[in-house]
């Protein structure tokens, strides 16, 4: 009789792999999509579930509204349903920036970064607090123009409220998925089947794509439903699936918290092999090539299989361009200082959304920079709420060949800082959207940047005179290709007039949402004679724009292929048809009944 003991070890091993399976899926609380268990999911019926609005909007990355106004801004998020189930357009939504993709087709579009991991795809978010951590069950989204923006929810550890801050900033993805086209416009309550996490939150995070759009996604109130303690799941969802077993191993190894980030950015120790194999025998230039469509936390990964791997993924070639925007969750101060080697000939850097909760420190931001800046030409900040003065005098001193340089909603940066940025005089673009520049700090900063190109002064609201802007403008930058001046509140026709008479280079120009311009003082028909090379121009909400002005845009502007007259109300069918049939190409954004 053969012995039985190989079977019994065999069958021992298998039940140690089940518990140490089971005990690391209690643990955290994570399943994915093949084991097919979270439609058979049952929590025991011991908790009472809580329903609650959000509370507060915390953060987010744009917003179609004003920064004095609650018409389509964020923070109509707060609180419970002003709309639903309605649907429409109503100014008591939330609303972004930007939908559709001719954002990408405008000559301020910027070049793509790379290495951008195709399930990275949110173009903006908005942050939630409800009042009560709870472990989430059902998330509930009212949109109630357009849906299917949204294509990632998340949740946050720390709790908004408390009076400690946390150790250790977690961010889990309960849901996410690629952009999908709805049809038709009309609400909805949007409730994708969330993951179970193992922690309670009170923080919930929106992610949006708006790119297969037709028009804005208008988003009424979000609903979290949860329960105060852990649910227990039934025996039924702790089963096993045996394929699944090899790929929790790698989970557990690459997972997505941001110590095993940090682990793989650190990685020195290497095994010990006899050969690297036949990657001995290609080029080293061809390897490198060969790498560089991995993404960052690829690159990792691979660069621990072997010591040529390792030095080719070490190569700071590798990294001449590198975004770490998609993951903004897991970065901080011991990322940037393992990346520090691997970065010295680095020319773009994207830190958007990144830092955020004490994560990236000013002293480390600035460390990273000493380090890694002198061959910058491109920097993106955007919602890097860590910045302060000092970074961005850091900026200035040690990226001295920066081109680039992108504040977006950097809402926390004091007035004074701003000066700093007129020390680099070799930018040629700058994105200061929904910043609290102000008007001494830019006028030394158009003074001494003149080979500016692109300029975003959207949502800009402590500057006090614009037409004096305007008219710095039009005498010192005169490469300009594309100027934001979305939601300006005082520019009038003498701005308008100093700026067309200096910057006719221009292509791209944004008055959407600037109340002071009228028709009638012949400011739109100076704008069509002047700038011959515009593509685009935004006159939205304007409501004085007329069909005079429609046909001198059509005669002068031959190049034109976007026009936003959303809004207006004084524009005939006609013109705008005749407009079409000359320029077939021309994007028209029309409405009467707004």
């Amino acid at each position: 009789m053969p012995p039985v003991f190989p079977m019994l070890t065999v069958l021992s091993m298998f039940y140690y792999m089940c518990l140490r399976r089971r005990a690391r899926t209690a643990t955290r609380g994570e399943m994915n999509s093949r084991r097919a268990i979270e439609s058979n999911t049952r929590a025991l019926p011991i908790n009472v579930e809580i329903v609650q609005y959000a509370k507060e909007v915390l953060d987010f990355s744009s917003h179609y509204g004003s920064e004095n106004s609650m018409s389509y801004t964020m923070w109509n998020l707060a609180g419970i349903p002003n709309v639903y189930p309605s649907s429409g357009d109503f100014t008591q939504t939330a609303v972004f920036r930007t939908y559709g993709t001719w954002w990408d087709h405008c000559p301020s579009a910027r070049l793509p970064f790379k290495r951008t991991p195709t399930t990275f795809c949110s173009q903006d978010y908005v942050e939630l607090a409800f009042e009560e951590p709870v472990y989430p069950t059902a998330v509930h989204i009212l949109e109630t123009y357009h849906p299917g923006a949204v294509v990632r929810i998340l949740a946050c550890s720390a709790n908004p409220y408390s009076q400690n801050p946390p150790a250790e900033v977690r961010w889990e993805v309960l849901w996410s998925e690629a952009p999908t086209k709805v049809n038709g416009p009309q609400a909805r309550q949007f409730t994708p089947s969330i993951k179970q996490i193992n922690f309670p939150t009170n923080l919930i995070r929106l992610e949006v794509n708006s790119s297969l759009l037709d028009y804005y996604t208008e988003l009424d109130a979000v609903v979290l439903h949860g329960v105060k303690e852990r649910p227990v799941l039934s025996l039924k969802a702790s089963m096993i699936d045996m394929n699944d077993i090899d790929e929790d191993e790698d989970e557990e190894k690459y997972g997505c918290g941001m110590d095993t980030l940090n682990k793989q950015f650190s990685i020195v120790a290497l095994k010990e092999w006899p050969s690297n194999g036949y990657f001995d025998k290609l080029p080293y230039e061809l390897i490198q090539l060969i790498l560089s469509h991995l993404t960052v936390p690829d690159l990792c990964r691979l660069a621990q299989t072997c010591k040529l791997l390792y030095q080719h993924c070490c190569d700071p070639l590798q990294y001449i361009h590198l975004s770490l925007q998609p993951y903004w969750a897991r970065i901080n101060d011991t990322s940037l200082e393992h990346l520090q080697s691997r970065c010295a000939l680095i020319q773009w850097l994207n830190l958007s959304w990144t830092g955020n909760r004490g994560a990236i420190s000013v002293s480390g931001f600035s460390r990273f920079l000493k380090v890694c800046g002198s061959e910058l030409v491109r920097l993106e900040l955007s919602c890097g709420h860590f910045l302060n003065e000092t970074c961005l005098e850091v900026i200035t001193e040690t990226c001295p060949n920066l081109q680039e340089l992108n504040l977006s909603s950097c809402d926390k940066i004091p007035p004074q800082a701003f000066n700093h940025i007129a020390k680099v005089g070799s930018l040629k673009r700058l994105i200061l959207y929904r910043t609290k520049v102000e008007q001494t700090a830019l006028l030394s900063i158009l003074n001494f940047c003149s080979e500016l190109q692109h300029l975003s002064l959207g949502s800009c609201v402590m500057i006090e005179d614009y037409d004096l802007i305007a008219s710095m403008m039009g005498a010192k930058c005169k490469k300009l290709r594309s100027l934001d001046l979305w939601r300006c509140k005082n520019i009038t026709e003498n701005g308008i007039a100093e700026l067309a008479s200096g910057c006719q280079l221009l292509e791209e120009l944004d008055l959407g949402w600037c109340p002071t311009l009228q028709s009638s003082t012949g400011c739109f028909t100076n704008l069509a004679r002047k700038l011959p090379n515009l593509q685009k121009l935004f006159l939205t909400a304007n409501r004085s724009v007329c069909d005079t002005d429609i046909e001198e845009l059509a005669a002068n502007c031959t190049h034109l292929r976007q026009l936003d007259i959303l809004g207006t109300r004084m524009i005939d069918n006609r013109v705008v048809l005749e407009l079409n049939a000359n320029f077939p190409n021309v994007f028209i954004k029309k409405s009467f009944t707004q």
